[in-house]
């Protein structure tokens, strides 16, 4: 009994120790926080854990620091308390490793606009930690940035897998390629893990089917999602429970629309991930930045430049796809061809 402690004991330890180690590439190379920083890291108590190592982390370059627990109540897009968000305005340097995204409330836009570095880890765990952000984030950044050729004068976008994805559009704003895990200049704002290139369909221009066989919202599909697309909207989705899950959410959003209430069904986004640490696991963030893989989401699009505005957006990842965009091809059975 003696022997098999001491051996849990070393475990804890040496996990203990590596997930510090992660955590120091966080705050030193992804937020590249300095000892005049100040630092704030908000958590809550599913992810406490994991807040605690970034905490100890940049303890260690700066002493102005602090840790605050928001309550597990607090749903994905809820406001954050008044306090903290007065401490957010007065900070240079903002985590939120957190269970759900608080990346659009107010109080993120307000230390925003005063110049935060913010880093934003919704659902963020052990198993997360171990896989994506143990990216080189410095070549990642090196090899998307290096990509910025192949996206200009190119707007025809084609989509397609074994699974019976065959899917068309028209890019409607340029390609982002900022998602790269280096979070150093005032103001900027990013999710961890990183690592994804991704555009907004234009409104309209997609047609053709999804198959969504891979993860959808950080769940492990059992079985494919298939959405139908007509003229840049959902016409039709077919699949298990989950399906009719997803109807009953877009129905909602689009009984909360006063006008051009189909917008609710918006083709709002298309990705794909370039994080070669990264692993399909069942959360989200590290999903959609896996290496190969690509992803569509569905419904609100203003945040890349968009018209529908509808309070709602999700979405899936898709196995080993090709994409071509015009005459390049970018992606070929889930591997990266174009650089």
């Amino acid at each position: 009994m003696a022997a098999d402690s001491d051996s849990e004991s070393l475990d804890e330890a040496e996990h203990a120790e590596t997930m510090l180690g992660v955590a120091r590439s966080v705050v030193s190379t992804c937020l590249a926080v300095r000892r005049e920083d100040t630092v704030l890291v908000i958590t809550d108590p599913m992810t406490s854990v994991i807040a605690r190592a970034l905490y100890e982390a940049a303890a260690r370059i700066t002493d102005r620091i602090l840790l605050v627990m928001i309550p597990p109540s607090l749903k994905r897009g809820a406001e954050i308390p008044s306090v903290v968000a007065d401490l957010m305005r007065n900070a240079d340097v903002i985590i939120i490793a957190t269970r759900n995204s608080f990346t659009h409330t107010r109080a993120r836009a307000n230390a925003s606009r005063e110049g935060a570095r913010i880093a934003s880890m919704p659902g963020i765990n052990a198993e997360v930690m171990s896989h994506g952000m143990t990216e080189d984030y410095t070549a990642l950044r090196r090899e998307i940035r290096g990509m910025n050729s192949v996206f200009r004068r190119r707007r025809n976008v084609h989509v397609t897998t074994a699974a019976g994805t065959d899917l068309r559009f028209t890019t409607g704003s340029r390609w982002i390629l900022d998602d790269t895990g280096l979070i150093v200049r005032p103001g900027a704002v990013g999710n961890l893990p990183a690592g994804k290139i991704f555009v907004m369909p234009l409104e309209g221009s997609a047609s053709g089917t999804i198959v969504i066989d891979g993860t959808w919202e950080g769940r492990i599909l059992e079985e494919p999602l298939r959405f139908d697309i007509e003229d840049g909207l959902v016409t039709s989705i077919e699949g298990d429970e989950l399906a009719d899950d997803i109807k009953s959410i877009l129905e909602l959003a689009e009984s909360g629309l006063r006008r051009n209430r189909e917008r609710a069904y918006t083709l709002a986004e298309f990705g794909f991930g370039m994080n070669s640490r990264a692993r399909l696991v069942g959360n989200r963030l590290e999903d959609q930045v896996v290496r190969g893989s690509a992803y569509f989401s569905f419904g609100d699009n203003t945040a890349l430049g968009g018209s529908a505005k509808v309070g709602v957006k999700m979405g899936g990842v898709m196995s080993k796809p090709s994409c071509s965009l015009d005459d390049i091809t970018l992606l070929l059975d889930g591997k990266v061809t174009a650089s």
